[in-house]
């Protein structure tokens, strides 16, 4: 039987992060990498978003594991919420697992999840007929590897987050004898990252970036350092750490995500300090004792995204940092395109705030990821049949496919794929074997996919146009309005200064509910409703040209259909009194009966209902059963 392979992205085309794709062969799916992204700025009040791994839930019984190629969050954010509702082995070097662990640390249900294996670029592991192998790969982070899933069709190769520095650092370099080795062999289908093949130029290497720290650290003589880093980007916190050391400063660690990052890489000894940890680190408690021309505080948000914590520290919601004048803001991580003007407005807000702003991207080339060159010299290492530009935005992978024409590769071998294409291989040649929807999956809070277009474009309305609300009472039974409508506005007008306006709507509502209470047969809220908000809209439009949000809220006099009827108080009251007056003429009665038999010389004895025995047992025991109820 010839064997079955399919690959499908779930995430990382056309888009920025998000790293997801699914190889199956035959019925085994090898998932690989399940990362988030960041949200852009239209994503309002969204903490993160994932991909939408529906499918994968539906086939769960067909999934081998998850592959993980290093320990950014584009590559393990996403981990939490799979493991959640898809409890499968996960694989990747130690330091990736450790961050894995991290990240789903404080998932629910999850605590005692412990099927992790760790694996190196020597390590292989079989699946019945399927092997899957690793190699090992240059990037921000160490010990990031490639993935390798060896078919009887031949290999499928993906490279994740790469690039090729001849300068790099052990845990960073590129084995590239290895990959000679596994393009020997014969692969038909690379994923390969694509993220940097836009770029004019070839990104400088990180001794130069190392460097660049150094000198702007020596050249701020006074002042603080508030350096904004990428949580798990080892390799800049390492080089901050060393520039801080050269220059005699000490490192203030803002952020709690940053802080379990940075302990895990050093108990795993992947960063490395220059002298003692008690001596180079200071809490943030003691931030203020720290003399300003001695601190460096390396800061980064939630999730370890740093630019947006770093806004809210330029605009002094920080409870621990306060931008002071003679500060430099050191920006060491490179945003993308969707994020640059957010950048730019957070820069503009801490020039505001007396800092002086630098930031890497914009002095040197810097990047984790592939120039065209490296791009190339994989495809020439490798020699894949076919090849599928992975990771980055529709433009970006257009750039990659240029790249890869440019070395010989023509139409039929290279698939610029979206989210859901079913690539599959006949035996001869792949083709695009139809689709299945797969979309993005929106994080608020502890909320995951209750974010869709309608509740974002709500959002958005509101974030542009505010809201309006119009409230009124009215007696269904009368077909009537009992009370006038009152108005309230939030982010569309000033109330005190509109007052025409309100009072011109408040009669619209009032006159709109009038006519719909009067057909009572056909009587209908969500009709009522939609007649007021569509009257306001008109309304509220040519009066403003604005479309705010139109909450109309209609309350309805005597819902019950007839008032309840209520005891008078003063019956109570007699009541109370005739049962006192009987009470005090029985008692008379009592004491009359008394002196009469006193009188008669008769002794009576006080006469006492005695209940019977086997009750009052009963009794007794019923409330020793209520007491041991109590006390459980």
């Amino acid at each position: 039987m010839a064997t079955t392979l399919d690959i499908m992205p779930f995430g990382g085309v056309r888009e920025n992060g998000m790293n997801m794709y699914a190889v199956t062969v035959d019925e085994d799916i090898f998932i690989l990498d399940a990362g988030l992204k960041y949200p852009e700025s239209d994503l309002l009040g969204v903490d993160v978003v994932i991909p939408d791994y529906a499918y994968l839930v539906e086939h769960a019984d067909n999934v081998a594991g998850v592959f993980l190629t290093h320990g950014h969050a584009d590559a393990i954010g996403a981990l939490p919420y799979l493991l959640s509702d898809l409890q499968v082995p996960v694989f990747g070097s130690e330091l990736t697992i450790e961050l894995a662990k991290l990240a789903i640390h404080n998932q629910p249900g999850l605590r005692d999840y412990d099927d992790y294996h760790i694996v190196k670029g020597i390590s292989e592991v079989r699946f019945g007929n399927v092997t899957v192998s690793f190699f090992e790969t240059t990037h921000t982070i160490p010990e990031s590897l490639g993935i390798v899933i060896e078919t009887s069709v031949g290999q499928v190769v993906y490279t994740g987050d790469f690039k090729l520095d001849t300068t790099a650092l052990p845990y960073y370099q590129t084995d590239l004898l290895r990959l000679a080795e596994i393009g020997q062999k014969g692969v038909v289908a690379l994923l390969a990252d694509a993220a940097g093949t836009a770029h004019i130029g070839t990104p400088d290497h990180e001794s130069v970036l190392g460097d660049y720290i150094l000198e702007n650290f020596h050249l701020h003589k006074s002042g603080r350092i508030i350096v904004a880093a990428v949580a798990s980007n080892i390799q800049r916190i390492q080089q901050v750490v060393d520039a801080a050391y050269k220059v005699g400063r000490k490192v203030v660690i803002s952020g709690n995500d940053l802080e379990k990052v940075v302990r895990t890489a050093l108990r795993l000894k992947k960063l490395i300090l220059p002298i003692p940890e008690n001596e180079m680190f200071v809490s943030l408690k003691n931030l203020s004792k720290l003399p300003a021309d001695e601190t460096v505080i390396l800061e980064t948000g939630r999730m370890g995204e740093p630019i947006r914590h770093l806004q809210r520290i330029a605009h002094g919601d920080d409870r621990n940092i306060k931008i002071q004048p003679g500060d430099l803001v050191f920006i060491t991580t490179t945003p993308s395109t969707a994020m640059e003007g957010y950048v730019a407005k957070t820069r503009d807000m801490l020039f505001r705030a007396g800092a002086t702003v630098k930031q890497i991207s914009t002095d040197k080339k810097s990047s984790g990821h592939a120039s065209k060159d490296d791009f190339q010299l994989m495809l020439n290492l490798l020699k894949p049949q076919n090849v599928i530009p992975v990771q980055g935005e529709y433009r970006v992978l257009n750039e990659a496919y240029r790249a890869a024409e440019q070395v010989g590769y023509d139409d039929d071998h290279v698939f610029l794929l979206a989210k859901g294409d079913k690539l599959r291989w006949n035996g001869e040649k792949f083709y695009l074997g139809g689709s299945i929807q797969v979309t993005s999956t929106m994080i608020d809070g502890s909320g995951v996919g209750d974010i869709g277009s309608i509740v974002l474009n709500d959002r958005r309305i509101l974030s542009e146009d505010g809201v309006f609300i119009a409230v009124i009472t009215i007696d269904r039974k009368k077909k009537k309005v009992i009370a006038p409508a009152k108005i309230d506005s939030r982010g569309f007008v000033y109330v005190k200064t509109s007052r025409d306006l309100m009072h011109e709507a408040a009669e619209l509502v009032e006159q709109t509910v009038s006519e719909g209470v009067k057909n009572t047969k056909d009587f209908d809220w969500g009709n009522l409703k939609n007649s007021v908000r569509d009257a306001l809209g008109k309304f509220l439009y040519e009066k403003t040209r604005r479309k705010p949000v139109i909450l109309p809220v209609i309350m309805e006099a005597n819902q019950n259909g007839r008032r309840r009827r209520r005891t008078p108080s003063h019956q109570g009251n007699k009541s109370k009194t005739v049962g006192a007056k009987s009470a005090k003429k029985q008692s008379n009665k009592k004491n009359t009966s008394k002196n009469n038999d006193k009188k008669s010389g008769v002794k009576t004895a006080n006469h006492k209902p005695n209940k019977p025995r086997r009750q009052r047992k009963n009794h007794k025991s019923n409330k020793q059963v209520k007491q041991t109820v109590d006390a459980k």
